[in-house]
């Protein structure tokens, strides 16, 4: 982090000075999108009941406070900010997203969304899809004030970019209750190609936002999770109708992404097989020194994975040997082995490229 702390000192004495030119953007600025898996602590402030504010969250993080991410520690977008020689971005709700750090980036992502805006219903208020990029927009606003439209044009198309939804389309919406209004709506299959048009849609719009590397997850396992064993695993198996979703949505999310790269004429977006990422762990957690990767860490009930991660929780001693954090989210260290697949994976796991190939293929630019 020392490098990184130089760069951004060294970014801000430029800024300060008035020369916001090319070397000041040495720095690539990282943009994110999504929910729970992503958020960083849009939803702190937010009257929502999706939020990870309280302890025991962040009890590794560096401060030991939660911060509003779902982790014990950092999350995916921290880790590929260390990896990028980045600070970690700001929520975009943060007060503290001004002067200088908007060039840095920001975080859009609110827990509880997913592809469609009936997703999530039950936290009330939080920040769907639409409205993060309509903050996105609000946002190269605000940075045009600062450097000029030609340079906020220059410094989002060369940005890295990770958009992360779907889990909550099946876990908080087609799946939330039995027969709920979705699942009387579509039969799975049918759900999945119109979740999957929805999502092409969202992505489009990014790109004309300016995005032009992507990253976009696919959902993980979502039957293997802790809540979902809690529910419905008898001897620890996954739960068979939400493995089936996975299988459904990811392949076809990679198809849709290849075509509009296609359609597009360039290698905009990436698929992240995070399915494939988490199913190495899953099935043999002590090769990656985990002693389990069906009970979480944090949480009450069968695999600790019913109801939320509290003060009166279970609480594990050494997170680093839990694959899952709470009843739905991994654990920091189970995210870095997540992220050290996104920079470096083959591609079974990246498609059409992982992040040092990227960053290599831009370096020439």
């Amino acid at each position: 982090m020392e490098n990184s702390f130089t760069l951004v000192t060294i970014f801000g004495l430029l800024f300060t000075l008035g020369n916001v030119g090319p070397q000041a953007e040495a720095a690539r600025a990282f943009f994110v999108f999504g929910d729970s898996l992503v958020d960083n602590g849009n939803n702190n402030y937010l009257a929502t009941t999706a939020r990870a504010d309280a302890y025991p969250y962040g009890i590794d993080y560096p401060t030991h406070r939660a911060t509003g991410r779902f982790s014990n520690g950092l999350n995916i977008p921290d880790l590929i900010s260390e990896q990028i020689g980045s600070e970690p971005t700001l929520p975009y709700l943060s007060p503290e997203l001004n002067g200088q750090r908007l060039l840095i980036g920001a975080n859009f992502a609110s827990a509880g969304i997913g592809i469609l805006n009936d997703t999530g219903v039950q936290f009330v208020n939080i920040i769907r899809i639409g409205e993060q990029l309509q903050y996105f927009r609000q946002y190269q606003q605000r940075v045009s004030a600062l450097i000029g439209p030609e340079q906020t044009q220059r410094l989002v198309n060369e940005a890295l970019v990770l958009m992360t939804l779907g889990g909550n389309d099946f876990v908080n919406n087609y799946y939330l209750v039995p027969f709920s209004a979705r699942s009387r709506q579509f039969a799975l299959p049918d759900y999945v190609v119109y979740i999957i048009s929805e999502y092409r849609k969202i992505l489009l719009r990014l790109y004309e936002l300016g995005a032009r590397r992507v990253l976009v997850t696919g959902t993980g396992p979502l039957g293997c999770v802790p809540a979902e064993l809690a529910q419905h695993s008898r001897a620890g198996e996954c739960a068979i109708e939400l493995q089936r979703a996975s299988a459904l949505f990811n392949p076809q999310l990679a198809e849709m992404l290849s075509g509009l790269n296609n359609e597009l004429g360039a290698d905009i977006f990436v698929a992240v097989n995070t399915n494939e990422m988490h199913m190495d762990w899953i099935n043999n957690p002590q090769q990656f020194g985990f002693v389990t990767s069906k009970v979480a860490c944090c949480g009450q009930g069968p695999y600790n994975g019913i109801g939320l991660c509290t003060i009166a929780s279970n609480l594990c001693l050494n997170r680093d040997i839990y694959a899952f954090w709470d009843p739905f989210h991994p654990s920091e260290r189970a995210n870095r082995l997540i992220v050290q697949q996104i920079i470096t994976g083959s591609t079974k796991y990246m498609h059409p490229m992982n992040l040092s190939t990227i960053m290599e293929l831009d370096s020439r630019v």
